[in-house]
Parts: C-alpha cells; structure tokens; sequence
C-alpha cells in the first residue's frame, strides 16, 4: 500500500493509541492492515476474549496435561477460583517480602558473613524472565545483593559464574545464596547445576545448604532433597503456572526481591495491564492490537518472522525472553481439534541502535520475511545529562533519531512495524510489558486454535537427550567388560545391540576423547579409529 503525508498522517491519528493508566502507547500505524480486515477479525477476536475469561476464572486451559492457567492470579490473587490459592498466593508474596528482609539485614547469613551475592540455578523460564528482571531494573550501586545465573549445563559456563564469584574481595561463596529453581526437580540442568554448585560450596569447606534455598513444586524431587538437606529455606511453584509465565510467582519475585527490586511495583504494572487488556474491544485493548497484527503479517501461520527492537540497553533482553513466551507457547505441531498446522512465530532481536550496525540491512533490502516491533522508552537517563551537539542535542535524542529513521526506512520499503512506548523503565513498566506480551500470545493462541500452555516438543527433546546418555552408558559398560581392548565405533554398536545410534555411537567417543576421558587410536580413517577406557578407567569405575 502507498500512502500521501496527508494519508499517513490521519492513519497514524487513527491507529495511535494511549493508555495513561499503564504508561504505555501503541502505533499500529505501520501494518497494512485495512478496514475490511479489522471486520473480519472481529468474531474470532470475541471468541478469543471468551476463552481468555475461562481460563482466567480457572478452566481447564491446558487440556492435554488437564491443568488450569493461572499466572493472572499471582498479581490479583482475588481472581483465584479457589480461597485456598488465594490464600497460597499472598502468603508466598509475603514470605518472600520477609525473607528478604531478612538476608538484607543479616538476620540470615552465610558462613562468611551477611550474604552480598546471589547464584540463581534454572533453565528456560525459570532463569530467563529473572535475568530480563535483573538486567532491567538494576543499579550496581544500589542492589542488594549482585546476581548470577547458572542457565545451562555447560561445565565452562559454571566455571565462568564460579570464578567471578570466587574471585569477589570479601565476597566469595561464604556470602553467596543459592537459588535452585525447578518445578519438577527432576530437569537435569537444573539438576546439574545444582551439583556443580554443592561441590563448589564444598570445595571452599562450606556447607551448601547453609547457603541453599529451593524455588520447587511441595513434594517434587528438588524438595526432598532440600528437606532431607535441611536448606535454609523452600518456596513454592504451582502446577498452574507454566515456566515461561512464572516470572512474577516466586520465580522472579525472589530474585528480584533479593536484589533489592520493587517487586510490589512489578505486581501492580501487571495487574494495571491485566486490567485493560480484559476490555473486549480491538480499539481499547494492545493485547488483541498486539494479537491481531501478529494474525494479519503472518497470514495467521506465522509467515513472518517478529523483529523485536528495544531502543533501550536496559532492555537488552527483553527479545530473548519473548523467545520463549511466543516461540514455545505458539509453536505447536497439531492444533485443538487435532489437526496438524505446525503454527508458530519466530522471534529474534537485540537493541537499537546496535542492530543499525547489525542486521537492518538485511530487514530494509533483504529477504521480506519479517515484521518489527520498536520500543521505545520516553525518558532518557535518572541523572542530568549532557549535549553532544550545538543546538539542544543530547546523546538520547540520537537514540530517538534512530528509531524514528528506521521505521521510517523500513516502512518505505514496505517493511511492516509495530511501535510501542513506555514511559520508563521502572519495576511497573516492566510488569505491564510481562503481562501484556502474556495477554498477546494467549490472544492469539485462541485466534489459531492452539494450546499455547504446553510444550510437548521440549518434551521429546528431553527423552531424546535421556536417550543418549543412555547409549553411553552402554558402550562405557561395554568398554570396562574389554578392560582396555580397543574398538571401533562400528563394533562397539554391535556389541551393544545399538546399530541405530552408530552416529550417536560415534559423537560421544569423539567426545569423550577430547576431554581425556576416551583414549584414540587414529586409523585409517575417522571411521576406523578404535577407543579404550584410559588405563584404570575401568577399576575406577568399578
């Protein structure tokens, strides 16, 4: 579509809209949208607001593990279809509230003394929506406590986190609480995280659960082990609460609290937000704005890929953590009626102005296979600044320029965008951007019929992974019954029966032999180098 300035003009008056009770304004000026399409959309979108009351007074949105959805509950526990979650809810927020207060008065401490640090251990949801908080809402000169994460079960990466915090003056892991977060407790990063920890606190001849504290479903794996441990503390998690909406249950909350974050902000931004997107009107609601447009660039199959772009370091990760809000709540194989539609939209993204210098060359004369959603932050910097230039010009009016040139650059192109802006970035802010993104993806959840609350491609990543490491438990046993005959990885999966994994077979002894753990002996090809336990492996192992 071609539009005059005049045109342009009166569309972005048209589709322009400020909500004053969160701070926040939307610009879906920039989609190519028409009239016709808005009128179309309408009876799916009352349909979608009739699924979101459902779920919000405690159905069953999540019929394929039978389970309620209820992160809208933890920032009105009102809302909560039972008293008994109601009361679970504020008086979990509480405990949080008093056991940081605490630790931040020293009443709990570590064996070096009051705790300065704080080691958070999860995966996916449980470590990505508090490293978004931490990264937003911090200030090194006045958090509480520093924070780090063991997000992964890489070894090095553990290391990494382990000698920064070790190498702390005063600090070390005698002043370092640990957060371990798992719903099951039985998720093996987690898990190993966890391990890799102890063994640290261990190592410095601490204890570590004197420094422990579980974030875990009452009953799971992780809270025997941390009743038996006797750690300092447990917290809940909820079987309504899906990891990648648990960033304001104690998933977050306790990190952030621990920080020394406002979290009682977070929680009312969220609740403001929840607020006005329940309005079950295109006009008044970002959420069903946010959905729709999604709907309209992607043909309502996810053709176009979503461009997140803050204008705001702060934000920095606020495209990561969509991720996996969007990404695994939407991409799904089969819808609800059984039907195979392998929907989805992918997301990906930095900050401006850094992508200037990245890859908007690629959005503005590349392949068009995406649309962008700016945002903005109206205020600049908390302190005074200076001007870079004659005539009233400051660093954050560059930053402004960008923005404003991009859209501008791309639109000319034909390059669709979304624009919205916050007033700050504040703990407030920050809970309106959670719930509206929440409200947005289980919108259009419904637009496309699919459950946007369960996850069974992680699953089957996760007994894949099972899998392997059980191939390589076989061939290790196969290894020790040679005690120190050499084999080929063709014979080794003969020898197991496991000729369908020969190529698993194969990565794990090439592995293996690069950590020392496999001995190689090169053959003719790659193909035909034979392994060995290194010598004593076996009685070791024994």
């Amino acid at each position: 579509m071609t539009y005059t300035p005049e045109q342009l003009w009166q569309r972005f008056q048209k589709y322009y809209t400020a909500y004053p009770t969160i701070g926040l304004s939307l610009d879906i000026s920039r989609m190519n949208f028409d009239e016709p399409f808005l009128a179309a959309m309408e009876p799916r979108l009352q349909r979608a607001f009739i699924a979101m009351a459902e779920l919000e007074k405690g159905g069953i949105a999540n019929p394929d593990e039978h389970r309620m959805v209820g992160h809208y509950w933890l920032r009105n526990s009102s809302l909560a279809p039972t008293v008994a979650i109601q009361n679970e809810i504020e008086e979990t927020i509480a405990a949080i509230k008093a056991f940081a207060a605490d630790v931040h008065a020293g009443k709990i401490s570590g064996a070096n003394g009051p705790f300065k640090h704080l080691l958070v251990i999860g995966i996916g949801g449980s470590a990505l929506g508090p490293q978004f908080v931490s990264s937003a809402l911090g200030h090194p000169a006045e958090d509480e406590m520093t924070v780090h994460f063991f997000d992964n079960t890489d070894p090095d990466g553990m290391d990494k986190v382990l000698a920064n915090l070790e190498s702390l003056p005063n600090g070390r892991l005698g002043q370092t609480l640990t957060i371990v977060i798992s719903k099951s407790g039985g998720t093996k990063e987690t898990r190993n995280g966890m391990l890799e920890a102890k063994h640290a606190y261990e190592r410095a001849g601490l204890k570590f659960e004197q420094h422990a504290v579980a974030v875990t479903g009452f009953g799971s794996e992780l809270d025997t082990v941390s009743v038996n441990a006797s750690w300092i503390k447990r917290f809940p998690m909820w079987d309504w609460v899906g990891g990648r909406t648990s960033v304001l249950s104690a998933v977050g909350l306790l990190p952030a609290a621990l920080q020394g974050l406002d979290v009682d902000g977070m929680l009312a931004g969220a609740k403001a937000c929840d607020e006005l997107t329940r309005q079950q009107s295109f006009a008044s609601n970002p959420a069903a704005q946010l959905a729709t447009m999604w709907l309209h660039s992607g043909n309502g199959k996810g053709e176009k890929d979503m461009v997140i772009l803050p204008y705001k370091d702060r934000l920095e990760l606020f495209s990561k953590y969509l991720q996996q809000l969007v990404m695994e709540s939407l991409g799904k194989e089969m819808d609800l009626n059984g039907n195979q539609v392998n929907q989805g939209i992918a997301v990906y993204g930095n900050k401006g102005s850094t992508d200037q210098h990245a890859y908007l060359q690629q959005l503005r004369d590349g392949v068009h296979n995406f649309f962008v959603t700016f945002v903005a932050v109206l205020k600049d910097r908390s302190s005074d600044g200076i001007y870079v230039e004659d005539g009233w010009i400051a660093s954050g009016d560059y930053l402004n320029g960008f923005l404003a040139g991009t859209r501008h650059a791309l639109f000319d192109k034909g390059r669709e965008s979304i624009t919205i802006a916050i007033a700050d970035v504040t703990p407030f802010h920050i809970g309106v951007l959670i719930a509206l993104y929440e409200r947005a993806v289980g919108l259009y959840a419904s637009l496309v019929n699919v459950n946007a609350y369960h996850q069974p491609g992680v699953e089957a990543g996760k007994k894949a992974a099972t899998r392997v490491i059980a191939v390589q438990r076989a061939i290790v046993d196969c290894l020790m019954r040679r005690a120190g005959h050499a084999m080929t990885v063709e014979n080794l999966a003969i020898e197991c029966q496991m000729m369908d994994d020969a190529e698993t077979i194969f990565k794990i002894c090439d592995r293996l032999a690069a950590n020392g753990r496999m001995v190689k002996c090169d053959g003719d090809t790659v193909f035909d180098a034979r392994y060995r336990l290194p010598s004593g492996e076996a009685e070791d192992l024994r």
